[in-house]
């Protein structure tokens, strides 16, 4: 059979067609042309769009890909300066309770503070989380302080 008479049987057709991503759609609504021949005016157009909507997609892609290292690198250096902070801060002179009083924990929380523990007087206990910038709570360390909050603590002696 001539491919151009079986183009023109399939666009008069009312055949439907099945892309890769499940569309289905109508022979006839589709842009049908030999192959082996030159691509007609509207093939080459729509080539053209398609390799251009590609290079914008690559270009937004790759601006995507730069955003999120630039954001990694900024989020790393906010992480190890406050990773340092939390050691350095019960050291500064505007630190609110004793230093012989405070101990560094780093992970779940900061620094536990036996308020009065230097002085063999321990007037009350503070969990203390050190955050810089707009840092937020981890859910583990809303979970301690949650758990403060709401009296769930105790005390326990092993032998």
């Amino acid at each position: 059979m001539d491919i151009e008479k079986l183009i023109s049987e399939l666009k008069s057709s009312d055949l439907y067609a099945e892309c890769g991503c499940g569309c289905k759609f109508k022979l006839k609504d589709v842009l049908m042309f030999d192959g082996t021949k030159p691509f007609p005016k509207e093939a080459k157009e729509k080539q053209q769009e398609l390799k251009q909507e590609l290079e914008d997609r690559k270009k937004a892609l790759e601006k995507k890909k730069k955003l999120a290292t630039e954001k990694a690198e900024i989020t790393t250096k906010s992480v190890n300066i406050g990773k340092m902070l939390e050691k350095v801060l019960p050291t500064l002179k505007d630190f609110p309770w004793v230093l012989p009083d405070c101990r560094f924990i780093g992970n779940p929380i900061d620094l536990v503070n036996f308020n009065g523990i230097s002085k063999n007087v321990i007037g009350s206990i503070s969990f203390v989380e050190i955050k810089t910038g707009t840092a937020r709570l981890k859910k583990n360390e809303k979970a301690i302080k949650d758990a403060v909050e709401d009296h769930r603590l105790s005390y326990k002696v092993i032998k």
